[in-house]
């Protein structure tokens, strides 16, 4: 019996199999709202078989965005043209749908990735101010970020609650904090880009207090029985920066508020990291983090092959695997992996005869929620 395809329940989430669609950003959406290719997208994603899709990261402000084309969660077009696609992706697909609330914080204001992904100044049309712990831009080129006021983190904290109750209006399943990839709340994190001294900025307790705050608040603005978790950078990769230990100390402070799982990552706070990039080179930072807490635990990073996803649940490295890139190569990778083990994995009546002769067993009919 596979592990990677043993069902699992946090909360009221039963998912069918350890495969987790990660959030990926798609640059795609008009003033924050969805447009007709995260249709196309999520809906193609619902029907891959993993246990979870993620939607990208929404921002929780509109100068929370990442670049002017992010998706948001920050007013009622938002809310509507979200609530448009998710009705399309669920008349098809019985797949729980979770959402990754951020701050991009001081990595804001910049131009889509293929388009070079520079920092707009602010005075750009499709710039703005960007806000950070302190007043240290992420490079020497880009702009100096506003150093947030105790007012201003007041505000940005109920941007969040706002957006987690947005979120339940929408029936979305589960919520992701971001808190990694050099985000604001891990810009918060990390020595490297909070400076600060006053009781949120110095020593570990201090740095961990807004992001452990913004935690707390969208647990308590969300539905008790519906998961809420967190995605860290396990490490900044640089010497002096956040790092695994200081990691195990913040998932441990996050269980105890109600963490329902830990998803971790690293990196993107500095531009100085040196990342060790190999399959599965995250693993070892989501191990440790298994081994401190008592929750479920995500791993991600380059992990594509089949036995390799499965090792990584079967020994306990960690309880779920992230997708990401992998299954927008091959959007059918939780159908390949489940021949290759032996399982067997949902898909819509439209599709299972396509399921080769020697697999007769494979897909197993969806049910739609809707």
């Amino acid at each position: 019996m596979s592990h990677l395809f043993a069902p699992l329940t946090i909360g009221s989430l039963r998912l069918s199999n350890r495969i987790v669609i990660a959030p990926m950003c798609q640059y795609s959406a008009v003033d924050g709202c969805m447009t007709s290719w995260h249709a196309i997208h999520l809906g193609q994603l619902a029907l891959s078989g993993a246990g979870l899709l993620t939607i990208e990261a929404a921002a929780v402000s509109p100068e929370g965005r990442i670049t002017y084309a992010d998706v948001g969660l920050y007013d009622d077009a938002c809310v509507q043209a979200m609530a448009q696609v998710l009705e399309t992706v669920r008349t098809w697909s019985s797949m729980p749908i979770a959402i990754q609330l951020a701050h991009a914080g001081r990595k804001a204001s910049t131009e889509k990735p293929w388009l070079g992904g520079t920092q707009f100044p602010s005075s750009d049309t499709n710039g703005w101010v960007t806000v950070a712990p302190s007043a240290v831009p992420f490079r020497e080129t880009d702009q100096t970020p506003h150093a947030l006021t105790l007012d201003e983190m007041e505000r940005i904290k109920q941007d969040f609650v706002a957006a987690a109750e947005r979120t339940e209006r929408l029936g979305i399943d589960a919520i992701q904090l971001h808190a990694a990839h050099g985000y604001l709340l891990h810009q918060f994190l990390s020595p490297l880009s909070n400076h600060r001294t006053d009781e949120y900025g110095g020593s570990l307790a201090n740095r961990m207090r807004f992001p452990l705050e913004v935690f707390k608040a969208v647990r308590d603005a969300f539905p008790a029985d519906k998961p809420v978790s967190v995605r860290i950078s396990g490490t900044d990769w640089v010497a002096g920066g956040w790092n695994i230990e200081e990691s195990i100390v913040f998932s441990q402070a996050l269980a105890d508020l109600g963490c329902a799982a830990i998803n971790v990552s690293s990196g993107g706070l500095h531009p100085a990291q040196q990342i060790p990039v190999a399959p599965g080179y995250q693993v070892p930072l989501a191990r440790a983090i298994k081994q401190a807490v008592n929750i479920p635990v995500v791993a991600v990073g380059l992990i594509t092959d089949f036995e390799h996803a499965e090792a990584i649940v079967a020994t306990g490295d960690a309880d779920m695997v992230g997708i990401a890139r992998g299954i927008l190569y091959d959007p059918h990778w939780p159908w390949h992996a489940a021949a290759h083990l032996g399982a067997t994995v949902n898909a819509p009546p439209q599709y299972r005869r396509s399921q080769p002769r020697q697999y007769r067993d494979l897909l197993v009919e969806d049910t739609p929620a809707a």
